[in-house]
Parts: structure tokens; sequence; C-alpha cells
């Protein structure tokens, strides 16, 4: 029998905290970084200044070169990676995917003018000021002609991310940065002697590869997860990380920065993330809590202030890179606004937003300075350091004032008081398997600033008082259930149930009782007895309410829509209700990033300038190409040969008697269910009649 002395019995599992700075405890260090996180834009929004300048701020004072307070070591490295990489990987995101291909041209413009102004001027700086030979003068322009969206959180607070001026500014990052990286690249090479064609080859194929390889494989990989998986939420949260950090990886595989994957795989999942859904609202709430303040902190923690001490070989490198990022970057933003006229306080975000130096000019300045770069020393690195500080602390000052006037001024022109404010309803039963998908339509029809909630609303059947109040109890559960679902994409609802002997009467009566405007009703596409076009309670509510109606079957997540099938029944244009449905249907096109193919039946009187001309005046801006076909039977041909299950169908329909409305329209619905596996809505427009509602509330 082995015994077991009492010094051996008892081993300490671990020392205690170190209570003196710099500290090193996990817990501490975390802890403190909540706090700073917290308390920092609290206090500086006292003071109207940017959230992140403060944590820019409190990084600088409590890291090595302050109070040193914390170490800048590895894991505080590790996380400011991550945040920068989430970053940009959230700036894909949010970009308007509709907006961004069709004004792609203006990305293109900024992002070469971000990069060829700065480029030349800086070069000549460098070889005029700073004595630097011609290699070395393009790494030094590389810093500045690069930047880093270090104001991004501010523009994603006001909202204004959409933007056509923001749009192309973030777009025209990728393009910014992947020539300034291509430069580090390359003058790297050169000083080691190893620019040679097989470098050149090598760059070109790996970079080809990756940008069409990602490109094509992660929408497909995105629609197969997201059509296949919806057991937990946070498996889809996992399998959007894993795709943004594999593409990062990628990227530093064939040799450019992981930022460029980082954009890259959000702009591929974009259309598959709706941003209204859950989803979105979770990436958005881990990165903003979490990963973008732990990059500030970092980005604070390099600065040091003394540097301004070492000499003036420091103080003329910051100043050189000073003076020549203003310049430079607010000439490429006024040539753009110049260019596409873009008001005074879009030109000034966007070159606030350009402005920004950080994790790129910090890598440039460090390789350089590993790789042996003739002129890249440590007052290379200092300066570069302090320039960093200057910018970080105007870039979000620069953007939120800017910013702010562009959404004051956007909630102006929305505004206009003679409008009701828009209020959807979704009447919903427990037996539904897809009420969680309506949901999900009426989140993606729902106005972006909209402050009311969904009501949702269950009719209960009365069949003696024991089994009612059960069946109540049933609907008030799954109604919770819902309403938990939506509290994920932060959006309020408002769900009752009602017993009533009819269930048309219970949901028109919610109708007209909550003032609602929108009605989102679900159809599992099965012929009734009954039916006249959807069934008996679905048609009593169309005959019975004036409100703009879409009858959905919603079979697959919305995010996995690739286009928008829309279907124009002749002179339904003439509708007095149909800019509304087709503005209903932008949105969808808008958070889906889909676009929208139009189907316009002639039947001898079409005009499809007409029509375009009301699509393209019709908010928000979405692409849409539009073609006729030749009749009824033309149209049914057309679906046949044109729809595919990615597709969503969208019918603007009308009610009898209503401007558009056809006897074709009776049937169309069951056709459609017969033609395709996919989603698909008969939009019914509001009508100007108000007297069917109160005949309605007299029936029983």
């Amino acid at each position: 029998m082995t015994t077991v002395s009492r010094t051996d019995a008892f081993v300490p599992l671990a020392t205690g905290p170190s209570l003196t700075p710099p500290f090193d405890d996990p817990v501490v260090i975390f802890g403190l970084a909540m706090v700073i996180f917290l308390v920092a834009p609290l206090v500086l929004g006292r003071y109207r200044l940017p959230g992140i300048v403060g944590i820019i701020l409190v990084g600088a004072a409590i890291g090595p070169n302050g109070l040193y307070l914390l170490e800048r070591d590895e894991t505080i490295e590790l996380l400011g990676e991550v945040g920068l990489i989430y970053l940009m990987f959230v700036a894909g995101l949010e970009i308007n995917v509709n907006q961004f291909v069709e004004y792609r041209e203006r990305s293109l413009l900024f992002g070469l003018a971000s990069f060829l102004i700065p480029q030349v001027v800086a070069t000549a700086v460098g070889v005029s000021v700073l004595g630097l030979e011609l290699p070395s003068a393009l790494l030094f322009a590389a810093i500045i002609s690069s930047h880093t969206l270090l104001a991004y959180p501010v523009v994603n607070r006001l909202g204004i991310a959409t933007n056509e001026a923001m749009t192309a500014t973030i777009g025209g990052t990728i393009i910014t940065d992947t020539f300034a990286l291509l430069v580090l690249a390359v003058v790297v090479a050169s000083v080691g002697g190893a620019l040679e064609a097989a470098f050149w080859l090598q760059l070109a194929i790996g970079l080809t590869v990756f940008f069409v390889g990602i490109w094509l494989v992660v929408p497909r990989l995105g629609r197969w997860f997201f059509a296949t998986v919806s057991e937990e939420s946070y498996l889809e949260f996992l399998f959007v990380m894993a795709v943004l950090f594999g593409c990062a990886f990628l990227a530093e595989l064939v040799g450019v920065e992981h930022i460029i994957g980082a954009f890259l795989a959000g702009l591929t999942l974009n259309r598959l993330i709706p941003e209204t859904g859950p989803l979105m609202n979770r990436i958005e709430f881990v990165g903003n809590a979490l990963f973008i303040p732990f990059f500030l902190l970092s980005v604070g923690m390099l600065v040091d202030v003394r540097v301004v001490l070492e000499g003036p070989a420091t103080l003329v490198v910051a100043g050189s890179l000073l003076v020549t990022v203003v310049i430079t970057k607010y000439a490429a933003a006024w040539l753009t606004g110049r260019v596409y006229d873009y008001d005074g306080d879009e030109v000034l975000a966007i070159f606030g937003l350009s402005v920004g130096q950080a994790a790129a000019a910090l890598a440039i300045v460090q390789v350089g300075f590993d790789a042996g770069v003739p002129g890249f020393d440590g007052a290379m690195i200092n300066g570069v350091v302090l320039m960093i500080l200057v910018v970080s602390l105007f870039s979000p000052a620069l953007v939120d004032r800017a910013g702010t006037a562009i959404a004051t001024a956007r909630e102006r022109e929305a505004y206009d008081p003679s409008e009701t404010p828009q209020r959807i309803l979704v009447p919903v039963s427990p037996d539904s398997r897809y009420r969680e998908s309506l949901l999900d339509l009426a989140l993606t029809v729902r106005e972006r600033r909209s402050e009311e909630p969904i009501h949702v609303t269950s009719v209960v059947r009365p069949e003696g008082l024991r089994h009612t109040e059960a069946a109540v109890a049933r609907a008030e559960e799954f109604l919770e259930d819902l309403t938990t679902y939506a509290s994920g994409a932060e959006v309020p609802i408002d769900a009752h149930t009602r017993v009533e002997h009819n269930v048309a009467t219970g949901i028109v009566r919610s109708t007209v009782e909550n003032r609602i405007t929108t009605l989102v009703i679900g159809w599992d596409g099965a012929a009734s007895r009954t039916q006249r076009v959807f069934g008996h309670v679905i048609d009593r509510v169309l005959t019975r309410t004036t409100k703009l109606t879409l009858v959905a079957r919603v079979r697959r997540r919305l995010g996995t829509t690739e286009r928008i099938l829309l279907i124009l029944p002749p002179a339904i244009q003439y509708n007095d209700g149909v800019a509304e449905a087709l503005h209903t249907v932008k949105l969808v096109s808008e958070d889906t990033g889909a676009p929208v193919r139009g189907l316009v039946v002639d039947d001898g009187s079409a005009d499809l300038e007409d029509v375009e001309t009301l699509f393209d005046g019709v908010e928000p801006d979405v692409p849409g190409q539009f073609e006729a076909v030749d009749g009824w039977d033309g149209l049914e041909s057309a679906l046949r040969q044109q729809a595919r299950p990615s597709d969503l169908l969208v019918c603007l329909s009308a009610r009898r008697g209503d401007v558009g409305w056809h006897p074709e329209l009776q049937t169309l619905p069951k056709r459609l269910s017969r033609l395709t596996d996919g989603n698909f809505v008969i939009a019914y427009p509001a009508s100007e009649g108000q007297e069917d509602d109160r005949q309605f509330l007299q029936l029983q």
C-alpha cells in the first residue's frame, strides 16, 4: 500500500494573481477591458465625441507607453488582429450589394484615386524630403496609400453604411489596400533579389485563383448550409465565423493581407445574411461589444507620445506622413465627389473614413523594417506610430460630424407627416411549419427605421370552454416562441390571441383595431374545397380588407434568394397602390441582395417604358430588368424556362374590381405552386375603397 506524505498531498494549482502592473492575470485583463469598453464611450458621449476615440485614448494611457497597466502581449495582439478582421468582414456584410454592383465604377474610381494620388505624391516626398531611394520611397508611399476603416463603427452606428458615397469608400478599400500590399510584396522581393518572372507569375495566379475561388465557392456553400441546417441558431454563427477566418487564412496563403480575405468573405455572404434578421444582429452584437473594441484598444496601446522627444528624425517622418496623407486622401475624396456629384458632407465623410491609418500601415512599416529596406529604421516606425495617433483621433471625429449630417438629411427627406406609419400584421396558426419563415418575410418588408412593432395574431375557434382555454394556451405558447425569435433581430413583437368563430373575422378585426397597413399571410399552396383563389379564410380576408396584402408560401430561407422574378399583369402599373407594393418588393431585394427581373404580361398594350419608369421612381434604389411576355401562356412558358428553386417569385395581383384585375389572376397562385418548389408571394396592392371594412364588422 502506497502512502502519501503531507508534503506531497498538497500542491498549489496556481499562484495568486499579480496585483502590481502590468497585470498578467487573464481575469483582470479581460475585466479591465470590459470596463474600458463600457465607460469610455459613455464618458466621451457626454462631450459629443465618438466612443471609439475614448477606447484608443485609454489604450494609449494604460499601455506599455503610458501607465503600463497592461502589456501589449500576444493575447492583446491576437484579439486586436481578430477585431480588425471582424471589422472588415462586417463592412463587407453591410454594403448594399445591388448598389455596389450597379455603381462599381465609383468604388473603382475612388479606390484607384485613393491609391495612386498618395502613392505618387508620397513617393516624391520620400525622395525629395527624406532622401530615400526609389524602392524605399515607394514603400514609404504605400504606408499612406493604404487605409484602415478605423471610423467604420461610427458609420455603422449612424446607419449610413448603405449611403452611396459610403459604399464607394468601403468598396474602394479593397482596391486601395490590395495595391498597397502588392507594392509591399514587390519592394521586399526586390530587396531580396527575388524579383523574377516566377515571382510575378506566382503572384498573379495566386490572386486570380483566390478571388475567383472565393467568389464562386462561398455563396454556393452558404446556400447549401442555410438551406439544410436549421437546428440551432448558434450553428449559423459558427458557420459564418468559419468562412470568415478560412477566407482570411487563404488570403495570407496567396500573399495578401488577411483583411482582404475578410472583406471578400463579407461580400460573398452579404446576400445570404439579411440585414434585418437575427443572424446579422448577432454578428454585429459580437463585433461591436467585443472584437472591434479590442482592435481599437490594441491600436491605442501602440501609441507612444514620447517619440516626439527622440529627435527631429521622428518628427520629420511623422510630419511628412501627416501632411501627405491629409492632402492626398482629401484630394481623392474631392475628386470622387466632383465626378459623382456628392455633397460636402459626403465628401468629408469619404475623407474621414479613408484617412484612417492603423493595421495596414503598421504591417507595411514593420515588414519593411524586418526585411532591411534602406531607410526603414526606428525613426520610421516611431513616425508611423505618431501619425496613427493623430489620425486615430481625427478620423472618427470627422466621420461622426459629417455622418450625423448625412443621417439627419436622410431622416428629414424620408419624413412625411401625412403618411400613415407602417404597421404589419402576421396571422399565424400553431399548426404552421413555416411560421418563422413568414415572420422573416415580415422582418424583411419592415421599414428599416420603423419603431412600430410587428403585430402577430392567432385566431382560435371556440369549441367548449375547456378546449378553448387549452387552445388559447397553446397559441400563447407558440406566440412566445415567435417573440423570442424576433427579439434576436431586436424587433418588438405585439402578440395577441383572438377567439372567433370565423378566422377571417378575427384577422380583419385585428387589422382594423391595430390600424394595420400591411398584411403578411401564409399559404401552403394546397387546393381547398371552398377555394376560389387561395381558400375560404384568405379569400374572405382579401375581399374585406383594402390594405396591402402579401400572400406568401415561404419554404426556403429568404437569405438564399438569388433573384426575384417579378410578374406584372396587364395595366397593373396604373393601380393606385402599385408604388407601395413595388417599394415592398424593393425592400426584399435590398435586404437579400437579389436583383429584380420583371416579366410584364403583354396583352397588346404593354408599355415597358412606363413600367421601368415607375419601378425606377420608387425607393430604395434597386436595379431591375424587364421584358415583355406574350400573354398568359407566354408567362407560363417563360416561368417554366427561367424559374429556379432559388428564385423568389412575386406576382403583383389585384382585387376584383381594382385596376389591373384579370380573371387569370384567380388561378395563377395554384399554377405558380405547381411551377416552382421555391418561395413565392402574391402581392395585392392597397386600394382606395374604405367601405368593405365597415361592412364586414357588422358580419358574424
